[in-house]
C-alpha cells in the first residue's frame, strides 16, 4: 500500500476545528501554543470561538488551517505512521511542506499569515471574483470559455480540482459573461462567495510580496516526497529555491489538484488520507477515481 497524505486548503475551514483532539493530545495543543506564540496573538482563540466571519478572513483561515493539518500530522506521527507522499491544495501546500521537513512550523504560519494578507489587499475588493464549472471535462475547452468570455479583461483557469470541476478566476464582469456561456459548452456555473480572485494573474503583486518574506526564510531538504501544485510532478530531491520559485508561482498559477492526483496515482498511490477539516479533498479524490481508498483524518479510520 502506497499512501499520500493530502491537506486541504481555504474552504475547509470551520470554527472549532481541532477541538475534539486538544483534550485528547499533548501534541495538538502544542501546536496550537506554537501558533500563537509565532503570531503574537491568540490564533487559537479565533479558530475555536470564531466568529466565523472572522475565521473566514484570508489572514487567519490561511494559518489557521495550516496549525490544524498539522497538529493532526503530529498525531499520526506519534502513531508511528507516515507517509509515502504528501501534496496539498493550494494553502494546504505548507502544512504538506512542513510534514516533508522542508518548512519550519513557525515560519510557515508566519508566511500564511503575510500570504493570506497579500493576496486579499493584491485586488480591490469588488474587482475580481470566482466561479465553480461543473461538468466540462476538457481543460482546452475551459480555456476557450475563458477566452470568450474575456473580452480584454483577465479570466483563467484557477483551480483544475478533478475531473468536471474547474475554477476559473478574473475580473468580476469576465467571470459573470463566463457564467452566462458556460452552457452553450455543456457545462453548469456556479458563482463563488469569495473576496478575491485567487490563483490568477491578477495576485501576481502578492507573489512579489510573498518572494521577499521567502528569501529570509530557511528551508530545509525534503525527507519525503511532495506534488507542488505548479508542476503536479513527483519531487523527491529539490532545491531551497526551487520551492520558493513553486511557492512564489502559486499564488498567481492554477492549482494543478487533479493533475497532481493523476501523478500520484501513476507513482502507486491507492490510499488517500485527507489529514485537515472536513473532507473536501476526498470528494475530489473519489470523483476522480471511485476505486481510490479515500478518508479523513478525523474520522479516525487510519486506527484500523
Amino acid at each position: 500500500m502506497t499512501t499520500a497524505y493530502v491537506f486541504p486548503g481555504q474552504g475547509s475551514q470551520v470554527v472549532g476545528m481541532g477541538s475534539d483532539w486538544l483534550g485528547r493530545s499533548d501534541r495538538v495543543r502544542a501546536t496550537f501554543d506554537e501558533a500563537d506564540e509565532a503570531l503574537g496573538e491568540s490564533l487559537s482563540k479565533v479558530t475555536l470561538e470564531g466568529p466565523m466571519e472572522l475565521l473566514t478572513a484570508t489572514r487567519n483561515a490561511s494559518p489557521a488551517l495550516l496549525t490544524v493539518g498539522v497538529a493532526y500530522w503530529r498525531v499520526l506521527e506519534a502513531e508511528g505512521l507516515s507517509p509515502d507522499v504528501v501534496a496539498g491544495h493550494s494553502l494546504g501546500e505548507y502544512s504538506a511542506l512542513v510534514c516533508a521537513g522542508a518548512l519550519d512550523f513557525a515560519d510557515a504560519v508566519r508566511l500564511t499569515r503575510l500570504r493570506g494578507e497579500a493576496m486579499q489587499n493584491a485586488v480591490p475588493t469588488g474587482v475580481g471574483t470566482m466561479a465553480a464549472i461543473i461538468g466540462i471535462k476538457d481543460a482546452a475547452v475551459i480555456q476557450q470559455l475563458c477566452d470568450e468570455a474575456s473580452e480584454g479583461q483577465t479570466l483563467e483557469p484557477s483551480a483544475y480540482n478533478t475531473l468536471g470541476q474547474v475554477v476559473i478566476a478574473g475580473h468580476v464582469e469576465a467571470v459573470e459573461r463566463a457564467c452566462g456561456l458556460a452552457r452553450n459548452h455543456r457545462g453548469i456555473a456556479k458563482q463563488l462567495n469569495v473576496s478575491a480572485p485567487f490563483h490568477c494573474s491578477l495576485l501576481a503583486p502578492a507573489g512579489e510580496h510573498l518572494e521577499r518574506a521567502l528569501a529570509e526564510v530557511d528551508i530545509g531538504p525534503l525527507r519525503i516526497p511532495y506534488v507542488p501544485n505548479v508542476t503536479a510532478t513527483w519531487t523527491e530531491t529539490c532545491t531551497a529555491d526551487e520551492i520558493r520559485e513553486r511557492l512564489v508561482r502559486q499564488v498567481s498559477k492554477p492549482v494543478l489538484w487533479q493533475q497532481s492526483m493523476a501523478e500520484m496515482i501513476e507513482h502507486g498511490v491507492d490510499n488517500w488520507l485527507e489529514v485537515g477539516a472536513g473532507r473536501t479533498l476526498g470528494g475530489l479524490i473519489k470523483r476522480f477515481d471511485r476505486k481510490a481508498s479515500a478518508s479523513n483524518f478525523e474520522s479516525e479510520s487510519w486506527r484500523s
